[in-house]
C-alpha cells in the first residue's frame, strides 16, 4: 500500500469524529428542548443522509474528474459551515442537511481514491483499515461529543468545527489522483446510464444490494436505540446512549480487523453468514432487558456487521475501477444506501408516530435482514470469482 493512505485515514478520522460529535450534540440539544415529538431525531438524521441521494449525479463525477485531495478538503470546509449554523441557533434540521451536503461529496473520494493507493490484493485490508479508524472515530466522536455537549452544546459544536478544520489542512498531504474527462450533457442522464453499465457486471448488483442493506439496518438500529435504551435500559442522557453504541463501535473495529483474512475477494460469498449472524443477534438484542446482555449482543451486532460490510466496499470499488471510475461506483453505492436508510428510517418514523413498541421495531428490524440477506445473495451462486469474472 501507497504510504499516502496515512493522512487519508488521519483526515477521515478527524472528519467522522466530528460528524458523530455533531449528530449526538444535535441529540443532546433535543432531548434539551420542552414538547419535541418522537419523530425529530429520526428527521434529523434523514435530514443528512437525503443529500447523498439527491447529489448522487453529481458527486461521483466531482470525485473522479477534480483533484482528490482538494475535494476533501473543500468538503470538510462545508461541513464546518453546517456547523456554524447550528451555532447561530438555525433549525437542526436545515443546518445538519448541510453537513449531510458536505459529507455526501467527501464520501466518493475517501473510498474511491482507495484502489489508487492499495493493490488487488491489499484492497480489502485498506478497507479494513479505513473502516476501522472510521468505526473508531465514530466511537469516540460520539463518546466525547455527548459528554460534552452535555455540559456545553456551543462549545461541542465550536470543537467539532475545528475538527474539520484539521481534517481539511490533512488533505494537502493526498496525491491528486487520477482524473477523468467529465461526462458530457446531463449528469443526471449519465447518472442513470452508469447505473444500468454497472448493474450488468457480475456481482455489482450483490455490492449495492449488500451495502444498502448495511446501512439500513445501522441507521435504522441506531434510531430505535434512542428509543429502546430509555425505555428498556433506562438510560437518560445522550451519554448513556453513546456509552450504549460503544460496544457496537468496537464489534464493527474487530470485525473489520478479523475480516481481510477470513472473506478476501475471490471469497465474496462467505460474506452472507455474517450478515445472517448480525440479524440473529439484533433479535437477540431486542429480547434483553439489562445492560450487560445488550452490550454483548451489539458488540456481536458489530462484529457480525464489520465482516459484512468491507469486503462489499472492496469489490464494489474494484468494479468501479476497471468500468465507470471508483468514485462514480462509490457514489452510486451511496445513492443506493442513503435510499435505503432513508426507507429504513422513514418506515421507524411512521411506526413511531403510531406509537410503535421499539422492543418490536428492533424484533423486526433482524427478521427484515434475515430475509434481504437471503435475496441480495441470491446472485452470489454462479460467479465464484468477483474480480475475474467481471
Amino acid at each position: 500500500m501507497n504510504k499516502q493512505i496515512y493522512p487519508l485515514l488521519v483526515a477521515q478520522f478527524l472528519s467522522a469524529f466530528a460528524d458523530n460529535a455533531v449528530l449526538f450534540t444535535v441529540i443532546a440539544i433535543v432531548m434539551h428542548s420542552a414538547h419535541v415529538e418522537s419523530w425529530y431525531i429520526p428527521a434529523v438524521q434523514s435530514a443528512f443522509t437525503i443529500a447523498y441521494v439527491l447529489l448522487a449525479p453529481w458527486a461521483g463525477e466531482i470525485a473522479d474528474t477534480h483533484a482528490k485531495s482538494r475535494v476533501l478538503l473543500v468538503a470538510n470546509l462545508i461541513k464546518a459551515g453546517g456547523v456554524a449554523l447550528l451555532l447561530l441557533d438555525v433549525e437542526p434540521i436545515i443546518a445538519y442537511s448541510v453537513v449531510g451536503i458536505g459529507a455526501a461529496i467527501y464520501n466518493p473520494v475517501k473510498y474511491g481514491i482507495l484502489p489508487e493507493l492499495a493493490e488487488h490484493n491489499y484492497l480489502v485490508k485498506a478497507n479494513s483499515l479505513m473502516e476501522g479508524s472510521t468505526i473508531l472515530a465514530i466511537l469516540l466522536g460520539m463518546m466525547v461529543g455527548a459528554e460534552v455537549a452535555d455540559y456545553s452544546t456551543q462549545w461541542a459544536l465550536a470543537g467539532s468545527i475545528a475538527l474539520f478544520v484539521m481534517s481539511a489542512l490533512f488533505t494537502v498531504f493526498l496525491p491528486t489522483g487520477t482524473i477523468r474527462a467529465s461526462a458530457k450533457g446531463s449528469k443526471i442522464i449519465a447518472f442513470g446510464k452508469e447505473i444500468r453499465q454497472f448493474f450488468t457486471l457480475r456481482r455489482s448488483s450483490f455490492a449495492i444490494m449488500g451495502g444498502g442493506l448495511f446501512w439500513l439496518t445501522a441507521a435504522t438500529l441506531r434510531v430505535i436505540l434512542i428509543a429502546w435504551a430509555p425505555l428498556i435500559l433506562l438510560s437518560k442522557n445522550a451519554t448513556e446512549i453513546a456509552e450504549l453504541t460503544l460496544f457496537l463501535a468496537i464489534g464493527i473495529i474487530l470485525g473489520s480487523a478479523m475480516v481481510p483474512r477470513i472473506i478476501p475477494l475471490e471469497k465474496l460469498r462467505r460474506a452472507r453468514i455474517p450478515a445472517y449472524l448480525m440479524a440473529a443477534f439484533i433479535i437477540g438484542l431486542s429480547l434483553t432487558d439489562s445492560i450487560w446482555p445488550a452490550r454483548i449482543a451489539l458488540l456481536f451486532i458489530g462484529m457480525m456487521g464489520g465482516m459484512f460490510i468491507v469486503p462489499i466496499n472492496a469489490v464494489l470499488q474494484e468494479l468501479g475501477k476497471n468500468s465507470i471510475g471508483s468514485g462514480r461506483a462509490v457514489a452510486l453505492q451511496g445513492f443506493f444506501n442513503n435510499i435505503a436508510m432513508l426507507v429504513g428510517v422513514g418506515c421507524y418514523t411512521v411506526a413511531t408516530s403510531a406509537h410503535a413498541d421499539p422492543v418490536i421495531s428492533m424484533m423486526v428490524l433482524g427478521f427484515l435482514v434475515v430475509i434481504g440477506t437471503f435475496l441480495v445473495s441470491l446472485g452470489l451462486r454462479h460467479h465464484p470469482n468477483p474480480v475475474k469474472n467481471q
